[in-house]
């Protein structure tokens, strides 16, 4: 019996009641629910015309090729036939499918180089927009309204970011004589104090320098991109504050050993740190381009305040002046801001055209009326902050300059670069003195004065502390602290009050004291 559908022996047969044709059930059940119809007699067929024939399971025979070798060598070749015409299949759909994916990686990669360019075209336009802003004057009218606000608010609130105006919107008002005069005369009260100044009783003397050694050392910032690039010290507190290439800015208590608080918000690395004394502020800048003003709230922990964004550019430092009411921020895109501290408002913001890099470094003199920037081509600028004017200008340096200080007698301004440090006397505006501790290959990160200007440290592969003197006498190295070995080198340093510690930032992010092994043992 033959299916008369396959013409082979069915495995389970029916016969039509209609044409009484025997089938393969599942064969013939498959063309009923297609078509409705018999598969030979094309009459109308249902399941239920079916009946289903009882016989023994039948046997399939073997095919005759099978029957011998030589058949057999026909099926095995047969089959080998259809093996390679599938991969042969398989392979094409393999090319196809490779060039549908370079074809879609290709229109990506020119995606990716078309939304470049218009980020690249916005970037630019935004720039030539906020230099048009710049350029504008100010109308006599809106002068009269900032100048009517700034009478009426007498005492200085901080203001939330969120209800400060765009910088392009913003009108600067320039440093004004109301402010001169006040510049003026923290000038004059300074300087005079100065020459009545002595030294404290309590400064560290060169014997007890001699003797420092490292105290502790405390890992402060996230592990993912290591180094503290910058830190400052807090006047009266006993806080120090780190910036680090983790974006973060962290606030450390010495005396307790411990993170009080960590400033997150910026989107790249933290440049610059500044403590302000008066309102217990913060000063933070940043390689995002922008630079955040922050207040310690009665936990001590810090609440960002203002966010400005007056620069194209990253924002390599930030400085206070003496009157803790006004702030200055240095850029690579080569200019200079004069900020109001209590409003977060840039007053001035300082384009030098003869300026062909950006700022890596700035610093107000001790007395406030001249700030001092060192620049990426090696050059260091004295500015008069009351008439915005290039004064004098210092080079010597090769590469970059990387950090500043003035002395606190307003005579002498260290300069640091990668050929070492110099030392300018700013009186007859000449260099007086150059230390080249490093190789050529090594560059010196920061130098500073100390508060009583008793003191220089240097800061490089490894720490140096130098003894001030005059211009024609040796300044002699006190100290010099070698075991820095492994850290990714000195970035920063800072002398604590009366030079009783040193606080060091370096690349493997840990911030290290070094003070008085005496002093380590009676805490």
């Amino acid at each position: 019996m033959f299916c008369a559908i396959s013409g082979s022996t069915p495995e389970e047969p029916v016969v039509s009641k209609r044409s009484g044709l025997l089938f393969e059930k599942r064969l013939v059940e498959k063309h009923i629910a297609e078509y409705g119809t018999c598969p030979v007699t094309g009459e109308s067929l249902s399941t239920d015309d079916l009946v289903p024939v009882k016989t023994p399971k039948a046997v399939k025979p073997r095919p005759l090729q099978a029957a011998s070798i030589p058949g057999m060598l026909g099926l095995f070749q047969n089959e080998w036939d259809a093996v390679m015409l599938s991969n042969y299949a398989l392979e094409q759909q393999l090319h196809t499918a490779r060039q549908e994916l370079s074809h879609a990686l290709y229109q990506h990669d020119a995606a990716c180089r078309v939304i470049a360019r218009l980020k690249k075209e916005r970037d630019e336009a935004r720039a030539l927009l906020a230099q048009a802003d710049r350029q504008i004057p100010m109308l006599p009218s809106n002068l009269a309204a900032v100048n009517a606000s700034a009478v009426s608010n007498g005492k200085r609130d901080l203001e939330r970011d969120d209800e400060l105006p765009p910088p392009s919107k913003r009108i600067r008002q320039g440093i004004t004589p109301e402010i001169i005069k006040e510049l003026t005369d923290c000038n004059a009260m300074l300087s005079s104090q100065r020459k009545k100044r002595q030294i404290s009783s309590t400064l560290a003397p060169v014997e007890a320098l001699e003797r420092y050694t490292q105290l502790s050392s405390h890992p402060l910032h996230k592990t993912n991109k290591p180094g503290i690039l910058c830190a400052d010290i807090h006047p009266s507190k006993g806080l120090i504050s780190t910036g680090g290439a983790d974006a973060n800015a962290v606030v450390f208590d010495r005396s307790a050993g411990q993170i009080i608080s960590t400033l997150s918000g910026h989107t790249k690395r933290v440049t610059s740190v500044k403590f302000v004394a008066r309102d217990d502020l913060l000063l933070t800048g940043s390689a995002d381009k922008t630079v955040r003003i922050w207040q310690a709230n009665e936990d001590g922990a810090y609440n960002c305040r203002h966010v400005l964004k007056d620069h194209t550019a990253e924002v390599h430092a930030v400085t206070v002046h003496a009157t803790n009411n006004y702030f200055v921020t240095a850029s690579m895109d080569k200019t200079w801001c004069f900020y109001d501290l209590s409003s977060g408002l840039c007053l001035t913001q300082v384009n030098d055209p003869g300026i062909e890099d950006g700022y890596t470094s700035a610093a107000f003199h001790p007395d406030g009326l001249i700030l001092g920037t060192g620049t990426t081509e090696s050059l260091v600028r004295i500015w008069d902050v009351k008439t915005q004017a290039n004064v004098a200008k210092f080079d010597g340096h090769s590469g970059a300059v990387t950090d500043i200080s003035f002395s606190e007698n307003g005579y002498f301004l260290a300069t640091a670069g990668y050929d070492g440090v110099k030392l300018w006397d700013l009186r007859k505006l000449k260099n007086f003195r150059t230390f080249t501790p490093y190789d050529s290959n090594t560059p010196t990160n920061s130098v500073q004065f100390d508060h009583s200007g008793s003191y220089l440290a240097i800061a490089g592969s490894d720490i140096r502390v130098y003894q001030v003197a005059s211009v024609k006498q040796e300044w002699n190295s006190i100290k010099t602290f070698p075991d820095l070995s492994g850290t990714g080198k000195a970035s920063c340093v800072r002398f604590g009050p009366d030079a009783t510690y040193l606080a060091v930032g370096t690349g493997d992010r840990n911030l290290r004291i070094f003070g008085s092994p005496d002093a380590a043992s009676e805490a």
